[in-house]
């Protein structure tokens, strides 16, 4: 076997043809070729070679974004609307609390990115954190989301949108600073509620809100462009106006720069688990949400517009910026000439090597 040959089976063992390799396909494949990383409280930690980082996403909600990155699959928070529980139907497993007790580690994430980087076109945008939290607790030691915000802070020209619940981001703020200074950043920090007891059982393993609305003061401190998502907004729960009206104020006196929300939406592998937290923690609207969401996972179009009313008032009460489309309407950007490209690599700056800035390696890489 070639050097070449060798050197990629061991990045991608799903090529390996030895006997006892899995009979699934695709990314329960890639998930059955992956080791043991460890375990936590409730959770199962494994490694995921997979073979590509940059998604191409299409979503029914129009979101603004064409690629997206997620360093990880399954997410520890536990929130009970996370629409993203499906992602692990397609590695086989049905179970919808699998998402948050079996964490995916993606490996050789910095290696791919570098090689898919370069395909881009002038002016796409990437989403980093979509489907699971980017800054979720084992970042702390696998460090998968440093490794990618290095590789992005080397190029220029790039349109990048964030989305996170965790406090861990204020680790990053110097790889921040370096994206932003040469490309489009925006941040978002998604806190559904001020109200500590609900975030508790609403998202059982998330920062306190108050964390994260220190977390966005401390971005903008550091100059960078955060706002804070205030999604998903549940019926008859936080959707009211003195809900909204403190959501927005404790928004301004953290410095964010917009504040959005959206109403809830219910795809089938979340719905059982958000209908149980209502029939648990609010008996009195469950006949409510049996039928608003009966056959539909998103609400009416009248429920839409008066929510997204409310909302706007609010965002002018306080002096809040609108998202536009899910990211800031951008500067012009100029024209370009056939094949003439933005992501020009900046050359890396002269600098002692510190242990404290080197990444370190996932316990299980």
């Amino acid at each position: 076997m070639s050097e070449e040959k060798a050197n990629t089976r061991s990045l991608f063992p799903i090529l390996s043809n030895e006997p006892g390799a899995s009979t699934k396909t695709g990314i329960a494949r890639l998930a059955d070729c992956g080791t043991s990383a460890g375990d936590g409280h409730l959770v199962e930690f494994r490694t995921l070679p997979v073979r590509s980082l940059l998604n191409n996403s299409v979503s029914r909600r129009g979101m603004w974004f064409a690629k997206s990155i997620n360093p990880y699959r399954g997410c520890e928070f536990g929130c009970r609307y996370c629409y993203a529980r499906y992602t692990h139907e397609f590695m086989e497993m049905k179970d919808p609390a699998d998402f948050e007790r079996k964490i995916y580690i993606k490996q050789n994430a910095a290696w791919l990115l570098r090689q898919e980087i370069r395909s881009l076109r002038p002016g796409e945008e990437i989403a980093l954190g979509t489907a699971t939290d980017p800054w979720q607790p084992v970042e702390r030691r696998a460090r998968v989301t440093r490794s990618i915000l290095e590789v992005l802070a080397e190029y220029r020209g790039l349109h990048i949108g964030v989305v996170t619940k965790s406090t861990l981001i204020e680790r990053d703020i110097d790889l921040l600073q370096r994206i932003a200074e040469r490309s489009d950043l925006t941040l978002h920090i998604t806190i559904t509620t001020p109200n500590v007891d609900l975030a508790r059982i609403l998202e059982p393993r998330a920062p306190r809100p108050d964390l994260r609305f220190r977390t966005v003061c401390r971005l903008r401190q550091a100059g960078l462009r955060t706002g804070i998502l205030c999604s998903p907004l549940m019926p008859g729960i936080t959707d009211n106006a003195a809900a909204l009206d403190a959501m927005c104020r404790l928004a301004s006196e953290a410095g964010a720069n917009f504040l959005a929300a959206q109403p809830l939406f219910l795809k089938p592998c979340s719905k059982a688990t958000f209908l149980a937290f209502v029939h648990d923690h609010f008996p009195g609207l469950e006949a409510s949400y049996a039928q608003r969401y009966e056959t539909e996972a998103f609400v009416s179009r009248a429920y839409q517009k008066r929510i997204s009313d409310l909302v706007a008032a609010m965002i002018r009460k306080f002096g809040l910026s609108r998202r536009f489309s899910g990211m800031p309407n951008p500067a012009p950007r100029p024209r370009l000439e056939p094949g003439q490209r933005e992501l020009w690599p900046t050359a890396p700056e002269r600098r002692e090597p510190s242990s404290a800035a080197m990444p370190r390696r996932a316990a299980a890489s």
